[in-house]
């Protein structure tokens, strides 16, 4: 495979979809089917998860609700095997708690005409200032 020329739009596009599902409490659930039963890996501030049945175990023990998202910038780029590296930062309030500045990384995997996400990081970005 090669560089897809397409990358910025694909991550762009990808970035408003995924949210739009993940910050729908009613579709929540189904971001299961950005990922692969095996081949997907999540590090959800700090924890590793692999394979989409354990990544949805993470999704649903969420505690919260409602989440207002606000993306600052996506940064994407093309990979060698026809993926899409992508970089969001933002910020996020989740139910009443105060808003905090969040990243996640997405690797985009080329399979079969489509993408699926085989990692992704996600953050908060809280600093400790004591």
């Amino acid at each position: 495979m090669s560089l897809n020329p397409q990358y910025e739009e694909i991550g762009k596009g990808f970035v408003q979809q995924y949210y739009a599902i993940f910050d729908d409490p009613a579709n929540r659930a189904n971001v299961v089917n950005f990922y692969s039963a095996t081949d997907s890996f999540m590090t959800f501030e700090g924890h590793q998860i692999q394979g989409a049945p354990k990544i949805l175990e993470k999704v649903q023990s969420l505690s919260f609700q409602k989440i207002t998202r606000v993306i600052t910038t996506v940064d994407s780029q093309p990979t060698f095997d026809g993926g899409v590296l992508i970089n969001v930062l933002g910020r996020l309030q989740c139910d009443d708690d105060p808003p905090h500045a969040f990243s996640q990384v997405f690797m985009l995997k080329a399979n079969a005409g489509t993408f699926f996400v085989a990692h992704d990081i996600f953050r908060l970005n809280i600093h400790n200032s004591a």
